[in-house]
């Protein structure tokens, strides 16, 4: 028998090891714990999922699925009551960019979108994984159509005591002289699409760092970690979702829609923002899945552990 190709041996000796690994696949990028996949990106726009959605929700450049330990899917992509929605991912809403105004987040307005534009890295170090990914926003309301921001993404994923943590690192930068402006609004930003069994008001939960559980008490909270969850399969699951205290105005408010499993955490809502040349809008998260019900001591401690991380 001949023997194996050496990248495929290394990929079959981590599996079997249980180590963290970052594959590209097709237009995906895969991380796994051995042979349990905990997340997939979307890289460049993929086929539509369903007949019945228009072209123009096609895109790239976003998390669409992230599993827990057990192999739940606590994410959603494409839901029919917003086409827009996927699993992470982070554009503006409501903008000003050269006296015009692109929505990057509403797609189905046809004024802005985010595109995928490359794979920079791949990589696995010391038990961790992750990449690091570029996308643009693009305002299509301007003719041509102009780029207003460059986005980088640095995904790090790692798995610690029945819990998977992966770590999301955004960093926005004006494409030319133009500042892109951010008036006041409730949503836009880090954005967060629970699994399609949590739609309606009693089948998503929530439960903030303050003790919040109330859906209208946790919308405009400013809160360090959030937790968001249900059932799936009969068994309970979910995702706390951290900001770190370095990002602008943290703890940053919160988005949480009234019936949808929908989080968002929305610095805007404090009041009108920009984001200019030279100056680089970074925002740092991190998100702990796990299995089972929400711990807030433990997410108290994972809050402490990741305001040590420079």
């Amino acid at each position: 028998m001949k023997a194996l190709p050496w990248i495929l041996a290394l990929v079959l000796s981590a599996a079997a090891a249980g180590e963290v690994t970052a594959v590209r696949d097709g237009k995906q990028i895969v991380v796994r714990a051995g042979e349990k996949e905990i997340l997939r990106y979307q890289a460049e726009a993929g086929e539509l999922p369903r007949a019945d959605i228009p072209e123009i929700f096609r895109r790239g450049g976003y998390i669409a699925s992230i599993h827990t330990p057990g192999g739940r899917k606590v994410t959603d992509d494409f839901p029919k009551d917003h086409l827009h929605h996927h699993g992470v991912w982070s554009p503006w809403t409501k903008t000003e960019f050269e006296g015009r105004k692109p929505d990057f987040w509403n797609m189905g307005a046809g004024t802005g979108r985010v595109d995928f534009v490359a794979v920079d890295e791949l990589w696995q170090k010391d038990g961790r994984a992750g990449f690091t990914v570029r996308h643009r926003f693009v305002d299509i309301t301007a003719k041509p159509e102009k780029v207003a921001l460059l986005e980088t993404w640095k995904v790090t994923v790692s798995t610690a005591a029945k819990r998977h943590v992966i770590d999301l690192d955004i960093t926005q930068t004006c494409a030319g002289d133009s500042p892109l402006k951010l008036p006041e609004y409730h949503y836009g930003g880090l954005g967060f699409r629970g699994n399609g069994e949590w739609n309606g008001a009693g089948n998503c939960r929530f439960l903030t760092a303050s003790g919040l559980s109330d859906r209208k008490e946790v919308n405009t909270a400013k809160e360090p970690w959030c937790w968001v969850g249900g059932k799936v399969g009969g068994e309970t699951c979910g995702v706390t979702i951290l900001c770190h205290p370095s990002n602008f105005r943290a703890p940053q408010p919160i988005r949480a829609h009234p019936t949808e499993p929908f989080f968002c955490y929305a610095p805007q809502q404090g009041g009108a923002m920009e984001i200019v040349p030279g100056k680089p809008y970074v925002a740092r998260y991190r998100l702990v899945v796990a299995d089972g019900e929400p711990e807030p001591k433990a997410a108290a401690e994972w809050a402490a552990e990741y305001a040590t991380v420079k």
